[in-house]
């Protein structure tokens, strides 16, 4: 028993294992990367109208909340009130734009992202299984005639709508860190609360992500794709934590480079923007191909263990 855990531990794929992997399946396929660049480009296009629309707003939100209000005759109030006169100064002017960007993301960029991420995961299962060659037409029309739309589109709703409470309750932490900047007790408080919340979130990510992909290579969908994979995960979810947390870092440092360049210079220029969706794409890409490697290496790690069940039992039975 011993020595079939010692055997799965060394076949478990780590981080850099798993992005190997990924980036292999477009040399065994180049066709691959061509049909990932179409099947990306109405994405493309859209993904860089809503970043102009977005950039804007995190520079104006930076500016509002960099003015100083020492001056302001309500400072005898406490720094507090005057944090909340910026927070209501703050959504009086962007919320415009920020509806503006919902209506955008719900009604057009989520359904393309997912059309997008199904042809992607059902067409690199097909490469990495190494079952059968397909070719660049059968790229295309595969994710319109085999691949199921249903499952994936429930999971994602499922794991979106997951996703979107953690997100309000970092965005709630982020706010109270500001709020209480002068009472370093409280603001410390807030701050652990936060790094605990976000740690989880990317931990959880891991899980949603698995799920999508779950329900575009097998017949389950919402709850029970998530449930599934979770129950793959805990083989070797600190794995899928470093996955998330570099591609999480990935784009944090896209976003913050590129916010600095637009800061400096009153907003990014168009080319500037491209190439920033550019090297999104690309990683949303890569994402999508490592949960799919990801996937396979823990359903791999659940039979071994399954196997290594039976093989006991059996031992005993003969004992």
């Amino acid at each position: 028993m011993e020595n079939s855990s010692s055997t799965v531990m060394k076949e478990r794929l780590g981080f850099f294992e798993i992005i190997k992997e990924s980036l292999k399946i477009a040399f065994m396929n180049p066709s691959f990367i061509f049909f990932t660049f179409l099947t990306s480009l109405p994405l493309f296009c859209f993904l860089v109208l809503y970043e102009i629309i977005l950039q804007h707003i995190l520079i104006e939100t930076g500016k509002i909340l960099q003015q100083t209000s020492d001056l302001s005759p309500f400072s005898v109030f406490g720094g507090d009130y005057l944090r909340l006169m910026d927070i209501e100064k703050l959504f009086e002017v962007v919320s415009p734009k920020v509806l503006l960007l919902g209506f955008l993301y719900l009604g057009i960029i989520y359904f393309l992202d997912l059309f997008n991420t199904i042809a992607t995961v059902d067409v690199a299962s097909i490469i990495y299984a190494g079952e059968k060659s397909i070719s660049l037409k059968d790229m295309f029309f595969r994710p319109v005639k085999e691949t199921r739309l249903k499952g994936p589109l429930i999971t994602s709703i499922c794991s979106q709508s997951l996703a979107l409470l953690i997100s309000l309750g970092l965005l709630s932490f982020a706010t109270y860190i500001f709020i209480t900047s002068e009472d370093f007790f409280f603001m410390l408080l807030f701050v652990v609360l936060f790094i605990a919340l976000l740690g989880k979130y990317v931990e959880w990510s891991a899980v949603w992500n698995m799920g999508i992909v779950i329900s575009v290579l097998e017949e389950k969908q919402g709850d029970l794709a998530l449930l599934a994979s979770s129950y793959l995960t805990r083989c070797n979810r600190a794995c899928g934590f470093f996955l998330m947390l570099g591609f999480f870092a990935w784009r944090f440092a896209l976003r913050f480079s590129f916010l600095y360049e637009g800061w400096n210079n009153g907003g990014s220029s168009l080319v500037v923007t491209a190439v920033h969706i550019s090297l999104v794409c690309i990683s949303n890409v890569l994402k999508w191909v490592s949960i799919l490697v990801y996937f396979y290496d823990c359903k791999k790690q659940r039979a071994y263990e399954h196997t290594d069940v039976e093989e006991a039992k059996s031992r005993n039975d003969l004992q």
